[in-house]
């Protein structure tokens, strides 16, 4: 386990304060495994720091179900917005907590090699918050016209690559390591002069696999694979221009992806 790191508690509203206070403190004493994450992690680890207005609470997803009957049975509302990756717990009708178990388009889900790194302490309480390389899978897909986290990607990559599991990372993005590559070329064109936080292995492992896949015939069943970065910026792909579908968003759907 890590030292704790510098606190990087944000100053909520007022109101607000309470809730965020308790809701961290009934967390800890369910005894179920549980991760801070977002802006909290982000501030932790580089020192960025911005406006956040809630807590993001990650879990693995055979937990989650404990932790809103915990709550529940404490008089607090629960809601499963989407059994595929998000529930909330809600106190009254302005404040809540995201209960995350997985990446919102399915690709990942939370595990048990996101538990066991760093803590901070928030509004009084010492909590885990997810690991660089866990932070690198939660943004890896957050694309879309009115949310990009690559920024918050290279600057964990920046201040924390000797942090990062890089294996576990390529393990974990093996399906969709040319996302990964995309992040890792947007960080070495970002920094130049800190090309070398990447590791050498890592870069020639995936341009490996580019120069095979380029020698590859296009691949016979026609999908859009954009779909799992914004499912509403490539809708006319589905809707219009004749593209499979690799994920599927129900009617009920009202919430941005929160990573």
């Amino acid at each position: 386990m890590s030292d704790v790191l510098a606190d990087p508690t944000f100053e909520p509203p007022p109101e607000a304060l309470d809730f965020y206070e308790e809701s961290l403190r009934l967390l800890k004493e369910s005894g179920i495994p549980f991760l801070l994450s977002g802006t909290y992690a982000v501030a932790a680890y580089t020192g960025i720091r911005r406006p956040t207005k809630d807590l993001d609470v990650f879990c693995k997803p055979g937990d989650y179900p404990r932790i809103l009957a915990f709550f529940k049975a404490r008089g607090y509302r629960t809601d499963v917005e989407d059994e595929r990756w998000i529930a909330k717990v809600w106190k009254d009708e302005k404040h809540f907590f995201d209960v995350i178990f997985a990446m919102s388009n399915g690709t990942i889900a939370v595990n048990d090699s996101w538990f066991g790194g760093d803590r901070i302490t928030v509004y009084g309480h010492e909590v885990e918050i997810t690991p660089p390389t866990a932070l690198i899978l939660s943004k890896a897909f957050i694309q879309d016209r009115y949310r990009y986290d690559g920024a918050d990607v290279n600057h964990v990559i920046l201040k924390q690559a000797e942090s990062i599991d890089w294996r576990s990372l390529l393990n974990q993005m093996d399906l969709y390591w040319e996302v990964l590559m995309a992040h890792l070329l947007n960080f070495r064109f970002a920094y130049p002069t800190e090309r070398d936080r990447v590791p050498g292995w890592l870069m020639t492992e995936l341009a490996e696999r580019l120069a095979a896949q380029v020698a590859l015939p296009p691949p016979r069943v026609k999908v859009c694979r954009g779909r799992l970065f914004s499912p509403r910026d490539y809708i006319a792909d589905i809707s219009e221009w004749g593209f499979g579908d690799v994920v599927g968003k129900g009617l009920e759907e009202r919430h941005d992806p929160v990573h």
